[in-house]
């Protein structure tokens, strides 16, 4: 009798577990969690989250962190010795007498707190980045995803409109457009968005122009799927790598621009705490309270730092090329 004829082992063997069938496969990985797993090792994208993370605390807690109001005069809340203009900063710990008022940063020309006005104002600064780098985004994503897929006429006439609005420098284009649309903090995030679009449009039309070519979006027109589904189900949620580093390394880049526009009185009006509308309003007493202009101005490099960082960061960690 044979081994396998033996009563019972081909029983035994037809029952006996398969390592290999029977053994937990491997989890599988998300390209999520692999993604964030890849930023958060860049140091630079560390870094810049960091200071981000600083920044929305204190404008998410700027009523509870701020002394006083941002736009009140000492002498509107009944102060009767608030200082000078121009009054350096009060610290008691660092030897200010007590019987001072305390003021972190001093007080600015109009005799109101410049630590509790750059606390508020960084809630400006924010939103005024987020905004206006989401609106620009928004449109040029849809012009330029339309360009590269349809290619021929459609490419042409829209990227030559592009091309008219890159030729104008941009700061002096949006001062133009905020000179026909009034003066004003949602003007000229408006301003910023139109003058950015170009930018994201061009972005984008090149990352779909090479998804464009695939397998697999040729394996899905082959299966019969329409044009506007193939572009919004498998070329955009492909393309979009590029624009969100772009998009935020241009957060930065839409805070110091819409500075500029304040510090030209074409931006945030006064009494608004916006760091480009403080430092205007006190540049002529740079020389006798320099740090009126100092600590807003620290401000904006830290902002525009934390993106610039992030954006490095998120560009090293999705560019395939460096994670293989």
């Amino acid at each position: 009798m044979s081994l396998l004829q033996e009563p019972g082992i081909i029983e035994q063997v037809r029952g006996a577990p398969d390592a290999d069938v029977q053994a937990t496969p491997p989890k599988a990985s998300s390209l999520r969690r692999d993604t964030v797993r890849n930023i958060f090792r860049q140091r630079s994208a560390i870094i810049g989250f960091s200071i981000l993370g600083f920044l929305l605390f204190v404008a998410l807690s700027a009523p509870i962190i701020a002394p006083y109001d941002p736009n009140t005069s000492m002498l509107d809340i009944g102060v009767d010795d608030p200082g000078v203009r121009g009054s350096p900063p009060c610290i008691h710990l660092l030897g200010c007498p007590a019987d001072q008022r305390e003021h972190l940063m001093g007080l600015d020309s109009n005799l109101r707190d410049t630590f509790s006005r750059v606390i508020y104002g960084s809630r400006f600064s924010l939103l005024i980045g987020f905004v206006t780098v989401s609106l620009a985004i928004l449109i040029g994503a849809s012009i330029g995803a339309l360009a590269g897929f349809f290619s021929g006429t459609t490419d042409n006439l829209l990227m030559r409109l592009m091309d008219v609005v890159l030729s104008f420098p941009s700061l002096i284009l949006a001062i133009a457009i905020v000179t026909v649309l009034g003066t004003g903090l949602t003007n000229a995030m408006l301003a910023i968005a139109i003058v950015s679009i170009p930018i994201y449009a061009r972005v984008m039309r090149a990352s779909v122009l090479s998804v464009r070519e695939t397998d697999f979006v040729t394996a899905s027109r082959a299966l019969g799927e329409s044009s506007m589904g193939t572009l919004r189900r498998r070329i955009l949620p492909n393309a979009m790598t590029p624009l969100i580093v772009a998009g935020t390394l241009g957060i930065g880049g839409a805070i110091l621009e819409v500075a500029a526009l304040s510090f030209v009185g074409l931006g945030a009006q006064p009494p608004t705490a916006e760091w480009g509308s403080m430092i205007a309003s006190d540049r002529n007493l740079f020389f006798s309270a320099p740090h009126l202009i100092l600590f807003p101005g620290i401000a904006i490099t830290l902002s525009v730092l934390a993106f610039n960082l992030i954006g490095d960061g998120m560009r090293d960690a999705l560019d395939p090329r460096l994670n293989r």
